[in-house]
C-alpha cells in the first residue's frame, strides 16, 4: 500500500457529506490514513483525523460536539475498559491539537438498511481534554470536540499554507464575512470583576499585577463551566490569575493542593480572606486536569 502524504484540515475534493464504502477508500483519499486505528496522528506534530466507530462505551456524540475517548485500554473481545489509558502516543497528539488550533477531520461510521459505510463529517476543533474515570471504571481520557463553521475553499490546508506564503497581486478589499451561530456558556462577568477586585488584579500564583493603562488579570474557573464538567459560576469556583498562569492552570500544568499548596509550581497560592474558595473544585481540578498529566509524564 503506497505511503500517502500526511495533511491536516481540509482536503481538496472532499467536502462534508462524502460518503466511502470502507476504511480502504478513506485511506486512499487520504482523509485517514490508518486502516484500523481510530486516530491518524503524526508524533509531534499532532492528529489529523479521527473515525467514531462505536468502538468506545465512553463517546457521546452530540453532532456538533463529540466528547471522544482516546486510545488504549480497551478490551477487543468486549469493547470494555480495563486498563487506564495514558496521555501518550496518539492521544498525546490529539491534545497538542488543542495548543496549537491544527483542525481535526471527523468521520463517522454509519449503520443503514443496506450496510455500513463511512461519511466524512467537516472539521472539528480540540476544545479541552481532561481525563476520569469511565464506565466501566478505568480512567479514560477524554477530548472535547466542537465543530468549525466550514471546511473552508478547497486547498486551504493551514499546515501546507505555513510551509508556503504566496500573495496574488490584487486590489484589496472588506474580508468576506460569514453568518454563523455559535452556542456558548453565558458568564456572570460579575464574578470576574468581583474576584478581580478583591486581589487588585493580582495573580494568584506569581502575585505580578499585569499593568497597561489599567491593570489586567483573568478569572480563571477552577471546575470548568458547562458540559461535561458542569462547574458553577460562582465566585467560590474561580481564581484571579495573570494570563500565563491562566492558560498553565486550564491545561493541567500545575495543580492545587487541599492546603492550597501549588503542585507542580513552587511556592503556594495567595489568598484573601474574603475569596473563600471550595476545596472539592480543586479536587476536581487535581483529579481531572493536574494528576493523569503528572502520571503519564512519569511513564
Amino acid at each position: 500500500m503506497a505511503k500517502l502524504p500526511f495533511v491536516f484540515g481540509p482536503l481538496p475534493g472532499v467536502a462534508p457529506g462524502h460518503e466511502f464504502r470502507n476504511r480502504l477508500e478513506l485511506y486512499g483519499a487520504g482523509v485517514h490514513t490508518q486502516t484500523q486505528a481510530g486516530i491518524s496522528a503524526r508524533q509531534g506534530e499532532g492528529a489529523a483525523s479521527i473515525v467514531l466507530s462505536g468502538g468506545y462505551e465512553d463517546d457521546e456524540d452530540w453532532g456538533g460536539v463529540i466528547i471522544y475517548t482516546g486510545r488504549g485500554g480497551r478490551s477487543a473481545e468486549s469493547n470494555q475498559q480495563v486498563a487506564d489509558q495514558t496521555l501518550t502516543g496518539s492521544n498525546l497528539e490529539l491534545a497538542r491539537n488543542c495548543t496549537t488550533g491544527l483542525p481535526l477531520r471527523v468521520i463517522r461510521k454509519v449503520e443503514a438498511r443496506s450496510g455500513s459505510f463511512y461519511r466524512y463529517d467537516g472539521l472539528y476543533r480540540v476544545a479541552g481534554y481532561w481525563a476520569e474515570p469511565g464506565k466501566s471504571g478505568p480512567r479514560v481520557w477524554r477530548f472535547r470536540l466542537e465543530l468549525l463553521p466550514d471546511d473552508g475553499p478547497p486547498g486551504s490546508n493551514p499546515a501546507a499554507a505555513a510551509s508556503v506564503v504566496a500573495e496574488e497581486i490584487a486590489a484589496y478589499g472588506p474580508a468576506p464575512r460569514r453568518a454563523s451561530t455559535v452556542l456558548r456558556v453565558v458568564r456572570d462577568t460579575a464574578i470576574g470583576r468581583s474576584v478581580k477586585a478583591l486581589h487588585d488584579h493580582h495573580c494568584q500564583v506569581c502575585g505580578v499585577q499585569l499593568r497597561g493603562a489599567l491593570p489586567y488579570a483573568e478569572a480563571a474557573h477552577i471546575r470548568p463551566l458547562g458540559a461535561p464538567h458542569h462547574g458553577p459560576d460562582t465566585l467560590a469556583n474561580v481564581l484571579c490569575l495573570c494570563a500565563n498562569h491562566h492558560v498553565l492552570f486550564d491545561l493541567g500544568a500545575f495543580g492545587i493542593a487541599h492546603d492550597f499548596q501549588l503542585l507542580g509550581l513552587p511556592g503556594r497560592l495567595i489568598t484573601q480572606k474574603k475569596h473563600l474558595i471550595t476545596p472539592e473544585f480543586l479536587a476536581y481540578h487535581r483529579a481531572h486536569f493536574y494528576e493523569p498529566q503528572t502520571n503519564a509524564g512519569q511513564e
